[in-house]
């Protein structure tokens, strides 16, 4: 369930909004809008449209086809990414024509997992998926020991990324 901030920055006569995604939500923004999840193995994808006036952003659990219990389950990321171009759709945008930014995919047990993670299975599927749809990624940050703070703000500025790194939170 997507957690509503604030609805206080007056933008052209109507009032921005900002939303925190949790795991598998999908949240779609208008201009002034802000959207912001925190990721560890999971992945984010935002779309936008070339003119920012559009954005939607996903938080992706699972990667691959979800089981018949979870088909409308926005946390597998078949089902998200599905939601996210039908959301585009709804207000007249077409999916591949925006542009993809990519997050995500941490290792947060590297002592544990040296090798192939549940990070790296969930960044090549949606890169695989972006691909195969014809959405072109324009930027990403993704793999490596942490986690990552997302922010963005519909609009010409690009999505605001933090990682805080597994050895900075750990003390031995």
């Amino acid at each position: 369930m997507v957690k509503r901030l604030a609805r206080a920055t007056p933008l052209a006569g109507s009032y921005a909004m900002a939303a925190e995604l949790m795991p598998g939500d999908v949240a779609l923004g208008q201009a002034g809008d802000q959207l912001k999840t925190l990721l560890g193995s999971c992945v984010s994808v935002i779309l936008t449209d070339p003119r920012r006036t559009v954005g939607v952003m996903c938080h992706i659990v699972h990667v691959g086809k979800p089981s018949a219990a979870n088909v409308r389950n926005t946390a597998f990321g078949e089902v998200a990414m599905r939601e996210m171009f039908a959301r585009l759709r709804a207000v007249g945008v077409n999916p591949t024509h925006c542009d993809a930014y990519v997050f995500g995919g941490g290792n947060m047990f590297p002592k544990l997992f040296a090798a192939r993670h549940v990070g790296d299975a969930n960044v090549q599927w949606v890169l695989d998926a972006l691909a195969q749809a014809g959405v072109h990624v324009v930027d990403h940050c993704l793999g490596g020991n942490g986690y990552r703070k997302v922010s963005w703000t519909v609009g010409a500025g690009d999505p605001l990324v933090e990682t805080v790194f597994a050895e900075q939170g750990i003390t031995p």
